[in-house]
């Protein structure tokens, strides 16, 4: 790794893509989407964690890259879904899911749900896979809220809109794009695995 890092993002979503590139760009940490490398196939996510599912994510395309490669999962767990819908958050409401279908699904699920009840967390889990497959940093973040029965807001993609931080009182799908690099749980992760990375950048030379 040199002084202005490069790095593969294990993800084909583009707004979660955007979303990391703009978290690590102040520390020169660049960041090339998995979708840029077609020869790099469909990874499945059949790990039973976020961190199993990141790690599987990360060191697959390492070894076949060659590349330091970054692994990410995450998710929205609801306390009275028993964690649900969890590792399955994108693929909540069956093959071929959306945002639109799993959002129907949760609220479905939530129906007889009291809003008091609705609590939930997003939880985002990340890793570092040098080019053997070896994992070499992560992190966890978290953060709660309160799932609502109406969409707020246009940014954000997946369960956003219906995800209320109570102590803004807006969704994520309402709050900008700098209090979201604040307070979300993408965020509360990669604040404490950007020290990681600087650490391996400067270690490697």
């Amino acid at each position: 790794m040199s002084a202005s890092l490069e790095l593969v993002l294990s993800s084909r979503n583009r707004k979660k893509s955007r979303e990391i590139a703009e978290l690590l760009a102040p520390w020169k940490i660049a960041v090339e989407s998995i979708a840029d490398f077609p020869e790099v196939g469909e990874i499945d996510e059949d790990g039973d964690t976020f961190l199993a599912n990141a790690t599987k994510k990360a060191a697959l395309p390492a070894r076949q890259l060659g590349r330091w490669v970054i692994g990410e999962d995450s998710g929205l767990m609801v306390d009275a879904l028993g964690g649900a819908p969890g590792v399955w958050s994108a693929r909540f409401s069956g093959p071929g899911a959306t945002d639109e279908s799993n959002n129907a699904r949760l609220l479905e699920e939530l129906r007889a749900v009291p809003p008091e009840k609705r609590t939930a967390a997003y939880a985002c889990t990340v890793v570092l896979s040098d080019p053997t497959g070896t994992i070499r940093a992560s992190a966890v973040g978290y953060c709660r809220g309160v799932i609502i029965g109406e969409a707020r807001g246009t940014n954000g993609f997946g369960y956003d809109p219906y995800f209320l931080v109570r102590e803004y009182g807006r969704t994520f799908g309402e709050l900008s794009t700098l209090v979201k690099h604040q307070i979300s749980h993408r965020a509360r992760a990669f604040t404490q695995f950007i020290p990681q990375l600087v650490t391996l950048r400067d270690q490697q030379g």
